[in-house]
């Protein structure tokens, strides 16, 4: 089996693994998913409620350090929303002139850790803001590694650590002809699927 064919064989095996895994998390913590919606039974929301930090506790034993940094982890919100939003654009304007399938962007963000009624006012935010913040970055480096599929896929002289998704199909460092080979094969897998007719 080539060596590609062995790498995707590999992701989809993981991903078998970790949907029994959420399923078996699901089952010890007493919730389920229905249409995106989380639901809990009574019982665990009334644990749940009951270890709910109030909020004078929470200040009370939150680090001075911690409260003075906390601008600053903020601060990021504007680039962020600008970033999300350019992103958005470009993937827009340009993807559909080199043929590259649009990066579902509902499909990065994740919202709702404000389900659980152990967090209190200020710990939910936290969490919706890390949420943003994280899937903004998960949804630009798809949409980057999109992009450099198209014009470069070509693999690093040195080891790349974490690369994306994509990153396993782009051709090896210095393989001249490959690329001059492969270029149009590598691009037409980004390609939208065609409607199925009727």
């Amino acid at each position: 089996m080539p060596t590609t064919n062995r790498i995707v064989a590999r992701a989809r095996a993981t991903e078998g693994r970790v949907t029994r895994d959420l399923h078996e998390r699901q089952r010890r913590w007493h919730y389920r998913v229905r249409r995106g919606h989380v639901w809990f039974d009574e019982e665990t929301r009334r644990v749940h409620r009951r270890l709910k930090q109030g909020l004078p506790a929470f200040f009370r034993e939150s680090s001075l350090i911690n409260l003075l940094t906390t601008p600053v982890v903020y601060s990021l919100c504007l680039p962020l929303v600008l970033l999300d939003a350019w992103a958005t654009f470009y993937q827009w304007s340009c993807f559909p002139i080199y043929g590259i399938a649009r990066v579902p962007r509902r499909a990065y963000f994740v919202v709702d850790r404000h389900k659980l009624a152990y967090l209190n006012a200020i710990e939910k935010l936290h969490c919706a803001y890390c949420s943003y913040a994280t899937g903004v970055i998960g949804y630009v480096r798809e949409i980057a590694a999109r992009t450099e599929q198209y014009w470069c896929p070509i693999k690093h002289a040195r080891p790349v650590r974490t690369p994306h998704a994509h990153y396993q199909l782009f051709l090896d460092y210095g393989d001249a002809a490959g690329y001059r080979g492969e270029l149009t094969t590598l691009r037409g897998r980004m390609r939208p699927p065609r409607p199925r007719p009727g």
